[in-house]
């Protein structure tokens, strides 16, 4: 019989956080900020079938919309800036770890599907 699925999976840990291969944790997982490898340059593993869909996005957009109006209410607050300064503060804030969270999400989300052997369609 075959192999388990995920069986020889590289840690999670630093698959998400450092954006490697699910199978090696060597290879780059990423070809661009977002863009998911063809295929690991290191072990050759086939990364097109695995598809994080949407879900990064959600993560994004939950997580870090709800952490920047709560962080935007709380400035606020407290502060009472002029609006232009929130015009430019948060947006500077929100784009960047929009990004971040997406590309940890969409890590996670791939590293999951190759070790529970689930393949996109």
């Amino acid at each position: 019989m075959g192999a388990a699925p995920g069986s020889g999976a590289a840690p999670l840990a630093p698959v998400v956080l450092l954006g490697r291969c699910p199978r090696c944790g060597s290879g780059p997982l990423f070809s661009g900020p977002l863009a998911v490898r063809q295929a690991c340059p290191a072990c050759g593993l086939d990364l097109r079938a695995h598809d994080a869909g949407d879900g990064p996005a959600m993560a994004g957009i939950f997580v870090v919309g709800a952490l920047a109006v709560i962080a935007a209410l709380v400035v606020d607050a407290k502060y009472q800036p002029p609006l232009w300064l929130h015009a430019v503060l948060w947006p500077a804030l929100v784009l960047p770890l929009s990004l971040l969270v997406m590309r940890l999400a969409k890590a996670l989300l791939v590293a999951l599907q190759y070790r529970h052997g689930l393949r996109g369609t």
